[in-house]
């Protein structure tokens, strides 16, 4: 990633008003440093000169008032670049959740979830240092060293010639080491990215692990990520202290070749007191923003690394269906229809689904039966307009689903997810997840129709307690009743259910196969799983096997 990449400073305004601001304060620094130099050499060396202290006072006064100056405008970069930096993180949290949301709600392209919340949370606060102290950093290093340059070429060109010379030295080093800094950030990146991953993998497979005795061997893999993860970030570290050396050193050759020269010239007459020592405090203010720059440039570094994953994640093109501005009938009295739907996965080679033809009549049910990862649910994201046809269209009543509003469809459909997910929040409130503004005698009878009545008022509060993290914990059959609850509340004339009766033991299952019997009536419903009180109670079943969708006789059906 450049410097200053454009595509960052693009996603926010602050970045562009920061920017200007960090070049106005950045001029306003260079005028006072000059202005500094100016005034301290004219002092002393009319002090040399045998002036009084009265005679140099008003000097020494402007000089004083030009310092204060430059302590306030280092405290304007800070507080101007952590304001701005505070904004612009929050900014590109929101872009990138919002993006994720809108664009890739179904995750189709395999962004892991670890991944994401390792950019959004760690990745963009490394970002901090990039716009509260590079950027200022880079501005001062811009402007700067060329005034200084300039106002010295103005008061001895041979020393100017001299700075000229050695000046270049900085940013060649910076550069060589930089690009060395950027591929050990991106391999850090690229470490804490597995971290995150696997730790999440981890905390999700707890129970998996523990009634499998695999825990202990989990925790030495966990500790060896963790130990990679460690070495990238010392090999990091060393780099930046190296990199400090280098450009300390540079420096310092710098300004002792020009001091040197400036010293001998002094004593054979060459240049005047006060000339000389002018360029001798400007030498060191030459040198100084640019070695600043390089510190800062490491202290960013890891941010710009994740920035870049960041921006893949914003830039990716859309998997989810874009929508229009047409509103797409009512599946209460249009039929729903994949027509010649072919679909493949961005990470997955081959198709998931190859030329399907289904067709959901108005008012009645069909089971969509077929082997794990045959396209059950890929055909239920289609639906939903999670995900759009690589070929072929999803039509609603004719009207192709790609061009109608998708808010005003999917508020005609309730999806219950294979795995519900209960927020942290109250039992009424997941369930009005399905129509926020339900009031509380709507909600109880939700959960009556979806069995879920009876476990919610044994829980200690009722419908006051609290799920998700940090609250109670259901099993499975209660989440999914939870999820049906919804849909009922809801009151869609599409429902699709993936998987309801999927990993419970008998009688949880046939309380749900009992719930969906009665979700059933009236509505649209596509039923995708196996369990056989499901199948027998669809009007149809299509089996879903190697891409291909065939309506069988449900007698057929295993």
């Amino acid at each position: 990633m450049p410097p200053l990449d454009t595509r960052l400073l693009a996603r926010a305004r602050a970045a562009r008003t920061l920017l200007v601001l960090d070049v106005a304060l950045g001029l306003a620094m260079a005028l006072l440093v000059l202005a500094g130099a100016t005034l301290l050499a004219h002092a002393v060396s009319r002090a040399f000169a045998g002036a009084s202290l009265s005679a140099i006072a008003p000097s020494l006064l402007v000089l004083a008032l030009v310092f204060a100056a430059r302590g306030g405008i280092a405290w304007a970069f800070e507080v101007a670049g952590s304001r701005a930096a505070a904004g612009l993180l929050s900014d590109l949290r929101l872009a990138l959740v919002d993006h994720r949301l809108r664009s890739h709600p179904a995750a189709l392209d395999g962004a892991e979830g670890g991944e994401i919340a390792a950019a959004a949370v760690q990745g963009v606060d490394g970002l901090a240092a990039y716009f509260g102290s590079y950027l200022p950093q880079l501005a001062l290093a811009c402007i700067v060293p060329p005034a200084v340059l300039v106002w010295a070429a103005v008061i001895d060109p041979e020393s100017a010639v001299l700075m000229a010379a050695t000046v270049p030295l900085v940013p060649v080093f910076m550069w060589l080491i930089g690009r060395y800094a950027a591929e050990r950030s991106r391999a850090r990146w690229a470490e804490l990215r597995g971290l995150s991953t696997h730790f999440l993998d981890v905390v999700r497979g707890l129970s998996t692990l523990r009634g499998f005795n695999r825990s202990r061997e989990q925790a030495a893999v966990l500790a060896d990520v963790s130990d990679r993860y460690r070495r990238a970030t010392m090999a990091t570290l060393r780099l930046s202290f190296l990199s400090g050396s280098v450009l300390e050193l540079a420096a310092t050759l710098g300004v002792a070749l020009v001091a040197v020269t400036v010293g001998v010239r002094l004593v054979d007459g060459g240049i005047g007191l006060e000339a000389g020592l002018t360029v001798l405090v400007i030498v060191p203010e030459l040198y100084l923003p640019l070695r600043r720059l390089g510190a800062q440039f490491h202290a960013s570094a890891d941010g710009l690394a994740a920035a870049e994953r960041i921006l893949a994640l914003l830039d990716a093109p859309a998997g989810a269906v874009p929508g229009g501005g047409r509103a797409a009938p009512s599946p209460a009295v249009a039929p729903v229809r994949l027509a010649d739907v072919t679909f493949s996965y961005p990470a997955r080679p081959g198709r998931v689904l190859d030329g399907v033809d289904l067709e959901l009549r108005p008012g009645e049910t069909v089971a969509l039966v077929g082997p794990s990862g045959a396209g059950k649910s890929t055909i239920a994201s289609l639906l939903l307009g999670f995900a759009g046809p690589t070929a072929g269209q999803v039509t609603v009543g004719g009207l192709d689903l790609g061009g109608c509003d998708l808010a005003a469809w999917r508020a005609s459909t309730a999806w219950v997810p294979q795995r519900p997910t209960m927020f942290r929040a109250t039992v009424a409130d997941n369930i009005r997840l399905g129509a926020p503004d339900a009031p509380d005698d709507r909600v109880h009878a939700a959960a009556v129709r979806a069995g879920a009545d009876g476990f919610v008022r044994s829980l200690p509060e009722g419908y006051a307690t609290l799920l998700g993290d940090g609250g109670r914990q259901l099993s499975a059959g209660e989440r999914r009743r939870i999820a049906l609850a919804r849909a009922f509340l809801r009151d869609a004339p599409l429902v699709i259910l993936d998987e309801p009766t999927a990993d419970l033991d008998e009688r949880s299952a046939a309380v749900v196969a009992a719930a969906v019997e009665r979700l059933r009536h009236g509505r649209t419903v596509l039923v995708i799983g196996h369990h056989a009180g499901v199948v027998g109670s669809a009007d149809r079943v299509v089996v879903l096997e190697r891409g291909r969708a065939t309506e069988l006789p449900r007698s057929e059906v295993a």
